[in-house]
């Protein structure tokens, strides 16, 4: 993808509302790579996909060190929304490795990179695109992307990358969906564990520390 080319897409996609904008790369691509956290903001883009590719896989990176909540919140919108969810797991031994030392005090990115960034990469292989239910409005890196990117001959599209709180918010009330069981204890961004306190925006993820993303979107 050249850069006219991708000035042209993303034009024409912010154009449309974010069900067509979803409906379009689906149209477009067989081979659309989707990924969820299950945190506080990813029922919006889960829903859509429901009612648009209601078959399509829903990855998510089962890092060992999730919420109970938040994998309660995993297997109560897979049977609300009828999702066709797969968890994908860490290598065993480098797992136990992370928690045996204590990785994500002494170094989180390579804690990160060994339960969430290298489970994702052969499932990569097989796709050309992957959808991300990334906002701008968590932090700056974010801030940056905009709909349609390319990054590792990959294209990377986030269907709601200009979305605000508000936008979130009214559309999660519209449709009656289920908020994160730790929205209502303060957390506006849930990750693993060890790593994620209560917090507006992503303030509460890596606290103390220059690290703002997980690896898998930088």
């Amino acid at each position: 993808m050249n850069l006219v080319n991708k000035e042209k897409i993303n034009k024409s996609l912010s154009a449309k509302i974010v069900d067509a904008r979803v409906a379009q790369i689906f149209n477009s691509f067989d081979d659309v790579l989707v990924t969820s956290s299950f945190g506080t903001t990813s029922v919006v883009l889960l829903h859509i996909i429901s009612r648009i590719q209601p078959d399509c896989p829903i990855y998510f990176i089962d890092t060992g060190y999730h919420f109970e909540e938040t994998k309660a919140y995993k297997e109560r919108l897979t049977w609300l929304l009828d999702l066709n969810v797969i968890d994908v797991h860490p290598n065993k031994a480098e797992h136990e490795m992370t928690k045996t030392n204590r990785l994500w005090d002494k170094d989180p990115d390579h804690c990160c990179e060994v339960n969430k960034v290298k489970p994702l990469e052969s499932v990569k292989e097989q796709y050309n695109v992957w959808m991300s239910g990334l906002i701008g409005f968590q932090n700056q890196h974010r801030s940056t992307l905009e709909i349609i990117d390319e990054q590792d001959e990959m294209i990377k599209f986030y269907p709601l990358i200009e979305w605000n709180s508000g936008l979130v918010a009214e559309y999660i009330e519209s449709h009656s969906l289920p908020q994160h069981p730790l929205k209502e204890q303060g957390y506006y961004s849930v990750g693993c564990t060890h790593c994620t306190v209560a917090g507006m925006g992503r303030e509460g993820r890596w606290q103390e520390s220059a690290k703002t993303e997980c690896g898998l979107h930088s």
